[in-house]
């Protein structure tokens, strides 16, 4: 059967192109009949993918512009100016809409927060506009408004990539040629941007002591992340059934979940668990009546992160340890299993941090018991 998809395209000087005869009733809309552009590839394959989507793309909003008069392929319209379409009318809102809509799948409860909150700083600061109406000065005046709310620089680095993103994303998705205006703003990265200091072994200690003495759900959890450098949502969000004891090297698996995603890819481990964590893991084994190692902060489609930071990092500042954070315990593991001589590529996979050359990813890694050799030397 031949494939409807080699009707839209051909090639030249190897190179594919897609190529679509504008419907009948929308002809007055255009300046041209057919719609012609380069896919920028040579290979059939992805030609082909790309076809299929730029069909699908197409439909969908030739049926919305009869519905509401927004169309695709703006640069073929007859009113369209040599950078734009002042007749496509899309707010930065559903530039959001589209983008939360189409990259938020399978994504954390965070990710939807941060696009959420940084949509709420664009429209208190410089309003909900078209995007081809944003102006430098709008950027400028966006960034002013940050640094006035005293952010630090780190934060505002994370709001303005998420701007970026959803305005380059709404850019090709419409077919748009607008200038990202939000790019390239300066200011100073490093502003109140505090050092996260590792906590010292003696004071580890005289942590996980105060814990055992209190004994609860909340101190299981510090002392399980103290010994093993678990990021807090990796070890808030795990199932009882992800703390495996019965293993010749008992560990705890951290693996993503529906109501907790990993970071990275990377992030998927197992952990020997050694010292007060192992100590901490039979309490939850034990005493843990739910499906949920920490049922206080889970539900079966969120992990809530943030409240368990909140209380724990008080609990600290009350105990006299405000100069720590939970993530501090993070910091103290790497260095550590530095004091160790514990091979980097070892301490990376126990930690979950990101490989650092391409043979790092081949095969399957070190064995739990290569793990445990130089976890139990923390002791």
């Amino acid at each position: 059967m031949v494939d409807q998809h080699e009707a839209y395209t051909f090639q030249k000087r190897g190179v594919f192109y897609f190529s679509n005869r504008v419907p009948s009733d929308l002809r007055e809309l255009y300046k041209v009949e057919r719609l012609t552009y380069s896919l920028k590839t040579k290979c059939p394959k992805l030609a082909k993918t790309n076809v299929r989507h730029a069909i699908h793309k197409l439909e969908l909003y030739w049926n919305k512009v009869r519905m509401d008069k927004e169309f695709p392929c703006s640069q073929f319209l007859a009113s369209a100016t040599n950078n734009q379409s002042n007749d496509l009318s899309i707010k930065f809102t559903e530039a959001v809409d589209l983008y939360l809509d189409l990259k938020g799948k399978n994504k954390a409860v965070t990710f939807y927060n941060s696009v959420q909150r940084t949509t709420r700083y664009i429209i208190s600061s410089i309003g909900d506009k078209n995007l081809a109406s944003y102006t430098r000065a709008n950027a400028n005046s966006f960034r002013d408004h940050l640094l006035k709310r005293e952010l630090a620089g780190s934060s505002i680095t994370r709001i303005l990539a998420i701007v970026k993103a959803i305005f380059n994303f709404a850019n090709n998705e419409y077919g748009l040629s607008l200038k990202n205006h939000f790019s390239g703003l300066q200011y100073d990265r490093f502003a109140r941007v505090g050092s996260r200091e590792p906590i010292p072994i003696d004071d580890i200690r005289a942590i996980q002591k105060r814990c055992i003495e209190i004994d609860d759900e909340l101190r299981w959890l510090v002392v399980l992340i103290s010994d093993t450098g678990m990021r807090l949502a990796e070890a808030t969000g795990l199932l009882a059934e992800d703390i495996k004891l019965e293993s010749d090297v008992p560990f705890v698996s951290v693996q993503s979940h529906p109501w907790r995603p990993l970071k990275t890819k990377g992030s998927k481990r197992d952990i020997p668990l050694i010292g007060k964590a192992l100590w901490s893991a039979k309490r939850i084994k034990e005493m843990s009546a739910s499906k949920f190692a920490f049922p206080r902060y889970n539900t079966s489609t969120f992990t809530s992160t943030n409240t368990a930071s909140a209380s724990l990092n008080k609990w600290l500042r009350i105990e006299g340890f405000g100069q720590y954070t939970m993530h501090s315990f993070r910091h103290s593991l790497r260095d550590r299993l530095r004091y160790v001589a514990c091979p980097s590529e070892i301490t990376d996979q126990i930690g979950g941090w990101s490989n650092k050359t391409v043979g790092q990813s081949y095969g399957n890694g070190y064995r739990l018991c290569d793990l445990n050799k130089w976890m139990q030397r923390l002791v």
